[in-house]
């Protein structure tokens, strides 16, 4: 019942994230045309669509393992390019992008607990 409850968790967050990132694309498209990544609207749609679908097979407990494994790459490219802590400049700001950073490392170290089927 605790893996259940822990993959709904997991996966509740990621289609939430998912979903706005669909509905709002327009402050992360800045942000990934600002990485120099290629087409920013698209990889920013590609992106939350991960995120919904993937994470709604993770929380209904479907395919979890290969659920997680899609999740880890788009959350560690997110991580970086948008929680880039060490170039803001004002303290608020950095703390707040240190704390969303750490957040997804904390994510992803969960998503790494899915994949291995680490249960101890």
């Amino acid at each position: 019942m605790l893996k259940t409850l822990g993959r709904l968790f997991l996966g509740s967050l990621f289609i939430y994230g998912g979903a706005g990132i669909i509905m709002q694309p327009e402050y992360r498209e800045k942000l990934v045309e600002k990485a120099g990544l290629p087409y920013p609207h698209q990889a920013t749609i590609l992106n939350g669509a991960v995120m919904v679908v993937a994470g709604s097979t993770l929380a209904a407990g479907l395919l979890p393992k290969l659920s997680a494994l899609a999740l880890v790459g788009p959350l560690a490219a997110t991580t970086v390019v948008g929680h880039a802590f060490w170039k803001e400049q004002e303290a608020a700001s950095r703390a707040n992008q240190q704390t969303q950073f750490f957040k997804n490392l904390a994510c992803i170290g969960g998503l790494l607990l899915v994949i291995t089927g680490d249960s101890e």
